[in-house]
């Protein structure tokens, strides 16, 4: 979604070869979500504070704002961001995955471009190798 001062979402879908109970795991847990993205103190619990790790960048504060186990998952994360984890079962041993970072302004679009790139490779590289290992 485009609005006049802001940029397109970014968007990263990935269908998983792994049951929607194994993904919810891995992406709703702070052990989970540590193994494929950031260290963090996440906890799945509506309106819930956590902050996220990211290293040099120093800790980005978040907070939970959309919680449907297990196929919905939302926070708040630091500059005005909006992330958002969607799951659909397909067959019982697949899961489509989809990760939608929102809430970029016309300042950030180089940012906008690195955090696009990491995306491909967290959402694409990271997460399945870690989930079907």
């Amino acid at each position: 979604m485009k609005t006049e001062n802001n940029l397109p979402e970014i968007r990263k879908t990935i269908v998983l070869n792994a049951p929607i109970e194994k993904v919810w795991k891995v992406v709703s847990t702070s052990e989970g979500l540590a193994s494929w993205w950031m260290p963090n103190t996440f906890e799945p619990k509506l309106g819930k504070k956590f902050v996220l790790h990211a290293g040099p960048y120093g800790d980005s504060p978040c907070s939970v704002t959309d919680l449907e186990p297990p196929h919905r998952l939302g926070f708040n994360w630091d500059k005005g961001w909006h992330l958002l984890f969607e799951l659909k079962e397909l067959d019982g041993q697949q899961t489509e995955f989809t990760l939608t970072h929102s809430g970029w302004n016309t300042e950030q679009a180089s940012v906008r471009e690195t955090m696009n790139g990491g995306w491909e490779s967290i959402v694409k590289v990271k997460l399945p190798a870690y989930i079907e290992a």
